[in-house]
């Protein structure tokens, strides 16, 4: 409700106060959104049992919601505006909030993992994070993938014009990468993945890397959809990866304070790789995906030296 009320206040506002006031709501806004995230997905573990295959198939739903959100969100604000306008799109979309809240009271109750004493504080959980391997790997990995795959957009856009097609199809391409990614997480809930999470993420990493470059040197439309698609469903499979590693590696007692930090610093890497691919996509179009695909060459390297270090001194 929070979150709705600065979204909508936010959109009220712009036309008629100082910028700075829209601005500082949706940063309240945006300051909610890891606790949304991260919080509702703490609660899989306690609703779908300890039988390790039925959370995982868990975590794919988890993974379909995102899909659906940052697919159906998008379109439905694109044919509202065509109707209407932007402010009654995203007045929709704040009002669905109001929707979300009443429904999510239907979760089935699950008791708390511990007692308010035993649950740490957010610097002490991210020292936790840091120190233990498992948990640190997921970190630093979910940020540098979620970097490199908010380029996507930038790039669809830029490269059009080399693929020969018109500016509008860049949609297309962004729906590629949606619908790979709801394809990943039906998948996931089809087939759930029964390897341990810790090394699963390293290997869907690169093979991330590897759809990315794909994107980069498709030089025909068909390619480049198909590449984008790739790129979603094996980001989806990724996802689902680190929704395990959070929920297996993480103390129970702090397993809700895990979800939020990584929700977060997600949520602020897919703004910075946005930023920074902006910035630079103008040098060479498909620069900021080779960029995003050597940065998660480096991560991927770091896990594997990380995990076997934590294996010799075990």
């Amino acid at each position: 409700m929070a979150h709705g009320v600065t979204l909508a206040g936010a959109v009220l506002l712009y036309p008629v106060a100082w910028p700075v006031v829209p601005a500082l709501l949706l940063v309240a806004s945006g300051l909610v959104g890891p606790l949304l995230t991260g919080g509702i997905s703490s609660r899989l573990a306690g609703i779908a049992g300890t039988d390790k295959t039925s959370q995982r198939r868990a975590q794919g739903w988890d993974v379909a919601t995102y899909g659906i959100g940052g697919t159906i969100g998008p379109s439905l604000v694109a044919a509202v505006s065509a109707w209407a306008d932007p402010e009654v799109a995203a007045l929709i979309l704040a009002g669905s909030t109001f929707v979300a809240a009443a429904v999510i009271r239907l979760l089935p109750y699950a008791p708390p993992a511990a007692v308010p004493a035993d649950i740490p504080r957010p610097g002490r959980t991210l020292l936790l994070m840091i120190s233990s391997g498992p948990l640190r790997r997921t970190l630093y990995m979910t940020v540098v993938i979620a970097l490199s795959v908010a380029a996507l957009p930038i790039t669809a856009v830029a490269s059009t014009g080399e693929l020969g097609v018109s500016a509008a199809a860049a949609g297309v391409l962004t729906a590629a990468y949606g619908l790979g990614g709801l394809a990943g997480s039906a998948g996931v809930m089809i087939r759930p993945m029964r390897a341990d999470a810790d090394p699963l993420m390293s290997w869907l990493a690169a093979a991330v890397g590897v759809g990315l470059c794909g994107a980069a040197f498709a030089g025909i439309f068909p390619v480049a959809v198909a590449a984008y698609s790739a790129v979603g469903l094996l980001n989806s499979y990724f996802f689902a990866a680190t929704l395990a590693a959070r929920s297996e590696y993480a103390p129970a007692e702090a397993r809700g304070q895990v979800f939020v930090w990584v929700g977060a610093l997600k949520i602020t890497a897919g703004s910075a790789g946005t930023a920074f691919a902006g910035a630079i996509v103008a040098v060479t179009t498909q620069l900021p995906l080779f960029i995003a695909a050597g940065l998660i060459v480096v991560a991927v390297t770091a896990s594997i030296i990380d995990r076997r270090r934590d294996l010799n001194r075990s």
